[in-house]
């Protein structure tokens, strides 16, 4: 009922607010990604070690925003898979220190170590897309995004609340400051009834709006933290959420 209410006003109320000649396509405007199929069970583990994943398009987080010195720019890897039923996505971090203080679901994760994920099911640039922001204790914030809703202010509502599993690995040492870590992973897995109101049957050649993000918080007891981000974005003190920067996933058979 909750999801119900929302996407009644989303597609109704918010269309009138925005018409149909103002959005700005962002097809072709950024690389695509294609998303492989898979027909493997992949469990939400952190260890990506199902055959498919091989299959999988490897792509880096190359722009960077916020950053003291080079020091700050750590290697992202980032693949993604479908099937019938879900979305399957793998971050690989490089990362000299493990920290994150968020607890409380729908808390600040994205002030610690935290990858997410932002995703509109059209090819379009629709003022709102849904977001996962995951840290590296697999703290969840999950919500809608209404971006630049009102006087360029945008509106998050948390009570989004999808179903979907987190797995993480990491090597190092969590919240301490006095050694060096090598990283860490992490894995979701997406129902696809997640974007109730959307078109998702049939998803062989279809495309969707997306961004992916890492921040990377290296200092307990400070927030700064870097980010890095799949495409570019315009300006960050705007956030990293302007939709008509998001990139294309294609969804292919193989």
């Amino acid at each position: 009922m909750k999801q119900s209410i929302l996407f009644f006003f989303l597609l109704f109320g918010y269309n009138c607010i925005f018409p149909q000649s103002q959005k700005e396509l962002v097809l072709g405007e950024q690389p695509i990604y294609k998303v492989a199929k898979t027909s493997d069970s992949i469990i939400a583990d952190g260890k990506m070690d199902e055959p498919s994943w091989k299959n999988a398009k490897v792509r880096t987080l190359d722009h960077f925003f916020r950053r003291d010195k080079p020091a700050d720019e750590q290697k992202t890897t980032f693949r993604m898979l479908w099937d019938d039923k879900n979305l399957y996505l793998f971050y690989e971090f490089e990362d000299s220190s493990l920290t994150a203080k968020e607890t409380q679901h729908d808390g600040r994760t994205y002030l610690d170590d935290c990858a997410e994920f932002f995703v509109l099911p059209v090819a379009d640039s629709l003022n709102m897309h849904y977001g996962f922001e995951v840290n590296v204790t697999k703290v969840k914030y999950d919500y809608i995004v209404l971006w630049q809703f009102h006087n360029n202010r945008s509106v998050f509502i948390p009570g989004y609340d999808p179903d979907y599993s987190v797995g993480v690995t990491y090597k190092g040492t969590l919240n301490d400051d006095t050694d060096t870590d090598e990283g860490w992973t992490m894995e979701f897995v997406i129902p696809l009834t997640a974007f109730r109101g959307f078109n998702t049957r049939n998803l062989a050649g279809k495309q969707w709006a997306f961004q992916i993000v890492r921040q990377d918080r290296n200092l307990v007891d400070d927030r700064f933290r870097s980010t890095a981000t799949l495409f570019p974005t315009y300006d960050i003190k705007l956030d990293v959420h302007p939709p008509n920067r998001f990139g294309i996933m294609e969804f292919v058979e193989h």
